[in-house]
C-alpha cells in the first residue's frame, strides 16, 4: 500500500506544471552559457590557463570540461531555487488547496502521509540533478570534442586534468553527491512547508536560510565556524576533481548533510502532528 500511495505521490508531483519549471530553466540557462563560452573570452581565458600550465589546449577544451564550466552557477543559483520551489509546494500548497482534509479522512497516518511526500521529493531531488547533468554534456558535446576533462577551481586548491574515460567517471559521481546536496534543500522548504503557512513563504524562508548561510560564510568572522554552514558541505561534490580524493572531509560532510535531511523531516513531522488540517 506504501508503494502504491508512493506512485500516486510520484504521478501529482510530475502532473504540476510547475514542477518542470527547473527544467525549462536549465535547457535555457544552457544554451545561453555555451554561446557565451563558445564565442566570447571566456573560453580564450581557460585556453591561456591551460597553456600557463604546461597542457594542450586542443586535448582538454572538451564536452566534459565544458559542462563541468556550465554547472557550477546553476548548481549554485537554479538549483536550490527550484528544488525549494517544489519542496515548499510538497505539502503546504494541498493545505492551502483544502485537499488535505480529504486525504486524511481516509485510513492513512499523518507520518505515512509525509514520508510518501517527502521519498517523492527526494526522487524529484535525484531526477532534477540527473536531467541537469544529461543536458549539460549533450548540449556541450554539440559544440565541442569528446576528449580529456580539465577541472580547475582555486578557491578549494582543485587542479586536475583527467582523461575521458576517469572525467566521465567523476561527473556522473559528483551528480550523486550533488543530488544529497538538492535533498537538503528540498527537506528545508519541505520542513517550513509542513507548518501552517503558505508555500511561497516556505520557499522564500528555505531560500533565506541558504542565503544567510552564504553571507556568513563570507565573512571573516564566521571562518572558524564554517563546519556549521551549509555551503561548506555542499561542496562535496568538487572535491572528488581533488587529487588525491579527500575522502574523509567528503565522509565528514555526507554525513552532515544525511543528519540534515532527517533532522528536517523529523521537525516537520512533529510540527505537522500538532496541525489543525480543519482550521
Amino acid at each position: 500500500m506504501f508503494y502504491r500511495h508512493l506512485v500516486s505521490e510520484l504521478w501529482k508531483l510530475f502532473g504540476k506544471k510547475r514542477t518542470y519549471i527547473g527544467f525549462g530553466a536549465f535547457l535555457i540557462a544552457q544554451n545561453a552559457m555555451l554561446l557565451i563560452f563558445r564565442f566570447t573570452r571566456w573560453q580564450q581565458d581557460l585556453e591561456r590557463n591551460l597553456a600557463g600550465n604546461g597542457y594542450f589546449v586542443n586535448e582538454y577544451i572538451s564536452a566534459l570540461t565544458v559542462a563541468l564550466i556550465m554547472l557550477l552557477p546553476q548548481v549554485v543559483l537554479l538549483m536550490p531555487l527550484y528544488a525549494a520551489l517544489v519542496g515548499g509546494d510538497l505539502v503546504a500548497k494541498e493545505a492551502e488547496d483544502g485537499t488535505l482534509r480529504m486525504i486524511l479522512s481516509r485510513p492513512i497516518s499523518r507520518f505515512r502521509l509525509l514520508l510518501a511526500k517527502w521519498l517523492a521529493g527526494v526522487i524529484f531531488s535525484a531526477v532534477l540533478v540527473m536531467v541537469l547533468g544529461m543536458m549539460a554534456v549533450v548540449f556541450a558535446r554539440m559544440w565541442f570534442p569528446w576528449k580529456s576533462m580539465f577541472v580547475i577551481f582555486p578557491p578549494l586548491g582543485i587542479f586536475s586534468p583527467l582523461d575521458v574515460n576517469d572525467g566521465l567517471k567523476l561527473y556522473i559521481c559528483s551528480h550523486a553527491f550533488m543530488a544529497i546536496n538538492a535533498c537538503a534543500i528540498l527537506s528545508l522548504a519541505f520542513m517550513f512547508s509542513c507548518f501552517n503557512m503558505k508555500p511561497a513563504a516556505a520557499t522564500v524562508l528555505s531560500l533565506s536560510f541558504l542565503f544567510l548561510n552564504l553571507v556568513m560564510e563570507n565573512i571573516p568572522f564566521f571562518e572558524r565556524y564554517e563546519e556549521y554552514l551549509l555551503p561548506y558541505h555542499f561542496r562535496i561534490w568538487l572535491f572528488i576533481y581533488s587529487s588525491p580524493t579527500p575522502w574523509a572531509r567528503i565522509s565528514q560532510s555526507l554525513w552532515v548533510l544525511l543528519a540534515f535531511n532527517l533532522t528536517t523531516f523529523i521537525i516537520g513531522t512533529a510540527a505537522f502532528q500538532t496541525r489543525d488540517i480543519k482550521s
